[in-house]
Parts: structure tokens; C-alpha cells; sequence
């Protein structure tokens, strides 16, 4: 299935992936290590997931890979929004929640797209 045209969500996964490193960077300079591992691995699972169904060997498989990065999703999200409410953590950008919500929104409507087909 892979198709070497341009994607945006391929390019939005990655560029979002480079900035999920530059804010578990700062989590690492704070010595908050914990959290730093956690978000770097769901935040940079997003992209490597989407990457992955690029080369998809059937629609179900396409879904599937989708589907895994949307749940690498809402677990970034969910680690961003710790940052954001706790008072012993670095802010995340607002540019950097409102690119997870952005990435979300499509991979959402690919999911449901490939499901009509």
C-alpha cells in the first residue's frame, strides 16, 4: 500500500516526533526522568506507527496500525495534560497540544475513511 507521494500525516507525525524530543529534553534538564520515558515513547510511537501502515499489507492491516497510533494518541495526550496541571513539571507548548489534537482529528477521519472502503 505505500504510496511515496506526499503525506501530511506522515510529515505532521514526524515534525510533531522532533518536538515531542525537544520537550522530554527539557523534562530530562528538570530531572524528571520518568516522565521524560514515557512521553518520548508514546509521543514518537505516533509517527513510527503511521510510517508503518505505509506499507500495510491489506486495508485491515492499514486500520489496524492507525489504530495503534491513535491510542499512542490519547496516551501522549494524557501525559501532556499531567504536564500541564501539575505544578511540578515543565508546560508543553500550547503549539505542541494543538498539533497532537490536529494529528488526531486526521488520523481519525483516515481510519474511518479506509473503513468505507
Amino acid at each position: 500500500m505505500r504510496n511515496d507521494k506526499e503525506n501530511i500525516i506522515v510529515q505532521k507525525t514526524f515534525e510533531f516526533s522532533l518536538n515531542i524530543i525537544s520537550f522530554t529534553e527539557e523534562l530530562r534538564n528538570e530531572r524528571k526522568f520518568e516522565m521524560a520515558s514515557q512521553l518520548f515513547k508514546s509521543g514518537t510511537s505516533i509517527g513510527a506507527n503511521v510510517r508503518e501502515a505505509q506499507n500495510s499489507e491489506s486495508t485491515a492491516d492499514f486500520i489496524h496500525k492507525f489504530k495503534i497510533a491513535a491510542k499512542e494518541g490519547d496516551e501522549t495526550q494524557y501525559w501532556l495534560e499531567l504536564c500541564e496541571k501539575s505544578k511540578f513539571l515543565p508546560q508543553p507548548s500550547s503549539q505542541l497540544i494543538i498539533d497532537l489534537n490536529i494529528i488526531m482529528k486526521i488520523i481519525s477521519k483516515i481510519i474511518s475513511s479506509a473503513k468505507k472502503r
